[in-house]
């Protein structure tokens, strides 16, 4: 064995990415210990996202103080590149439904702002191209808010500002962009999305996403009706059509607001991860790649970066192992997506909260067996 390409995503709540891989190459080099390693840590545009781009970059992660989706100031990441121009962003780092108690949720008024000022610190850091991870928002207003940030003015039919939140979107009458940052003029977004909802409707964000953000029914169909103002409104002002864009419903419509504003372009975060880290020039000469993350199931082959890997592996004919914290209801579907065979890091019977502790070693062991079986000579 000459070349072995590494490529996992990280293991959530235990290991980053580059440290599933590390522990990898552990694996492999106690079978072929001349063996060359590739360390290649992807992500699909979720959680991981902006770790993987800046540990395979040679970048870095940065922080700002941003305010959460409720509106009060804390310390978020982003990420910085190592080519010096790219800049990443977690919209969940800052506004995430997970920085919020159950009771502190507040679909109705939560905020993008705090995206925006993660925007204006990358571009006074001198960075004008983004990748913009959307998952996992606690905010349902569109992207209003990232735009009142950074200048941009929304009012309502009397010329005042319309309250922060995407209930007031309901009020908005106009949209001013005169004072929007000029810098995102000649910015690229690049929007790391794996969903395809509209704006609004039966599949739109508020639909769809708000009951997970504690939306009620009520809740749903005013916030329904007030991203539908905002999807006309910037159809007048802005003279773009983002209502039924696939993809527009991402995170509470964030979506639309960075395609309507900054004519972002919504693709598979799979797909934007891998080119990032040019992960097909790593692919040549590869004798075998492994792939990883917390657990494979059904879910593995909807645009998750696993399969995504294995993909771009088997149009070169080459062997994909993958390495997972768990198997799950459905896991042996991924074999007809170009994974030939997974093995579970779980080797005894444990808690979940022991194999978290202790998911280096059992990943190197995993790894180690995995290999062991491709090395028998019969």
């Amino acid at each position: 064995m000459n070349k072995v390409v590494l490529a996992p995503q990280g293991f959530k709540e235990s290991l980053t990415g580059m440290e599933i891989a590390e522990a990898m190459s552990i694996g492999v080099k106690s079978i072929w210990p001349d063996a060359q390693t590739v360390l290649i840590p992807v992500a699909d545009g979720g959680d991981g996202t902006l770790q993987a781009l800046v540990d395979s970059s040679g970048g870095e992660v940065r922080t700002a103080m941003a305010e959460d989706a409720i509106g009060r100031t804390i310390e978020a990441e982003w990420g910085a590149l190592g080519n010096g121009t790219t800049a990443v962003i977690e919209v969940a780092n800052a506004i995430g439904l997970a920085r919020l108690e159950q009771e502190e949720r507040d679909v109705r008024n939560a905020s993008t702002f705090g995206v925006g000022q993660l925007f204006i610190e990358a571009l006074d850091a001198g960075f004008s191209d983004f990748i913009i991870g959307v998952g996992g928002s606690a905010t349902n207003d569109g992207g209003a808010g990232m735009i009142q940030a950074m200048g941009g003015k929304l009012t309502n039919a009397n010329g005042d500002e319309i309250a922060r939140g995407g209930i007031a979107l309901s009020d908005l009458a106009n949209i001013d962009v005169s004072g929007l940052d000029p810098r995102m003029v000649g910015a690229n977004v690049v929007v790391a999305c794996d969903v395809n909802n509209p704006l609004c409707g039966t599949r739109g964000a508020s639909a769809v996403f708000g009951p997970q953000k504690g939306a009620t029914y009520k809740d749903i169909q005013e916030l329904d009706v007030a991203l539908g103002n905002f999807a006309e409104i910037i159809a007048k002002d802005l003279h773009t059509d983002v209502a039924k864009i696939p993809g527009a419903g991402a995170s509470g419509g964030l979506g639309a607001g960075l395609m309507g504003f900054f004519d972002a372009r919504l693709r598979l975060g799979a797909d934007i991860v891998l080119e990032a880290l040019s992960l097909d020039k790593h692919l040549e000469d590869a004798d075998l790649v492994i792939v990883g993350e917390g657990q494979f199931d059904r879910s593995t082959v909807f645009n998750k970066s696993p399969v995504a890997v294995a993909q771009r592996a088997k149009r070169r004919g080459t062997p994909v192992i993958g390495i997972a914290g768990s198997l799950g209801a459905g896991f042996r579907e991924v074999h007809e997506h170009g994974i030939d065979a997974v093995f579970s890091l779980v080797n005894r019977p444990m808690s979940l909260k022991a194999a978290m502790e202790d998911t280096k070693r059992l990943v190197a062991i995993a790894t180690e067996e995995a290999c062991r079986a491709l090395a028998i000579k019969f």
